[in-house]
């Protein structure tokens, strides 16, 4: 799956853009970004290149439902995820759940 598909996907479910919104947005809504490279190497060589993609789910409180909806989209699309503990950013207002996917 493309960078590009992942993103149609996620904007299925909420408002989604990459790194940042440039207005401001209603929760919930997600942000991804590109967090470098996740390959699989040995005998100094690179055999599957991949890209470490954080998808960041914001809401106004902790919210479940909207992290099981991400959950099923990612599982239904056979993509392979570690959710990170949610936070609340209190500048904002917002809870924040970061998942962490691959991508070949």
């Amino acid at each position: 799956m493309t960078l590009t598909e992942l993103a149609q996907k996620l904007n299925s479910l909420y408002p989604t853009r990459y790194s940042h919104f440039t207005s401001a947005q209603e929760p919930p809504f997600i942000c991804y970004l590109d967090d470098g490279s996740n390959n699989f190497y040995a005998d100094n060589k690179v055999f599957v290149e991949g890209t470490l993609i954080n998808i960041e789910l914001y809401t106004k409180t902790k919210d479940f439902k909207a992290e099981t909806k991400l959950k099923d989209l990612l599982n239904d699309n056979e993509i392979p995820y570690e959710q990170s503990p949610t936070v609340f950013i209190e500048s904002e207002g917002v809870f924040q759940c970061v998942f962490s996917v691959t991508l070949i």
